[in-house]
């Protein structure tokens, strides 16, 4: 798909399966509207130094690499060097989870790593129009899972809201590793004191060990580690 000036789709492929990449670049050179900035890349790291001197219309990102960035941290950074570019995630994959985090590092779109060559530069060139890819079936299951965990973040901030400031203070300390004998020194309290204020924290998260208290705290933003 060219425009009215003739440009060329700019086009960078990133998988680490060297088959697949070989065979989609021969396509891309069939085609007369795409156009390569550089050799496939295998890993997620290479692919954003690339996109940061070349600036590609399009990035063709597989989701999962062998150790290193994943695609879905390498679109985030691609976002943040060449913001124009638009990533499309292809994947063998149909965890929810993942495709959540893809698109809110900024994914255009998902495609099937079963696709026909053609498909998969068909969809390039609609990347590159801005258009979003995505399933309509995924999409729903997608917006299910958001709509899901945004109910479960808020129900779990309103549980935090309930913590008192000292039992905040304790949490954060039981996150940094501190005893129970510990915190009790630190704040000037007694030991029983501590355990009384433990057991008020695990009632009022509706958890059962200190641990996944902290964990339930990290995880919606009430402490820090």
């Amino acid at each position: 798909m060219e425009d009215s000036g003739g440009k060329k789709v700019s086009l960078l492929i990133c998988d680490d399966h060297k088959i697949l990449t070989d065979a989609l670049a021969m396509v891309v050179d069939l085609d007369e509207s795409l156009v390569m900035v550089a050799p496939p890349a295998h890993d997620a790291e290479s692919a954003v130094r690339i996109c940061e001197e070349h600036l590609p219309d399009v990035v063709l990102m597989d989701i999962v690499f062998k150790g290193g960035m994943t695609g879905i941290e390498a679109t985030r950074k691609i976002k943040e060097v060449s913001p124009s570019t638009n990533v499309v995630i292809m994947t063998a994959h149909d965890d929810e989870r993942l495709l959540v985090e893809a698109v809110e590092a900024g994914a255009s779109g998902f495609l099937g790593k079963d696709e026909a060559a053609t498909e998969v530069l068909h969809a390039a060139k609609a990347a590159a129009e801005g258009e979003v890819l995505i399933d309509p079936l995924v999409l729903t299951r997608l917006l299910h899972q958001v709509s899901r965990e945004r109910e479960e973040h808020r129900d779990a901030l309103a549980l935090l809201h309930d913590l008192t400031d000292r039992e905040r203070e304790i949490l954060q300390l039981l996150a940094q590793g501190v005893r129970n004998d510990g915190i009790a020194e630190r704040l000037f309290i007694s030991p029983q004191t501590v355990q009384t204020h433990v057991r008020n924290i695990l009632g009022k998260l509706r958890v059962h060990s200190k641990l996944e208290a902290v964990a339930f705290a990290v995880k919606h933003g009430a402490i820090t580690v």
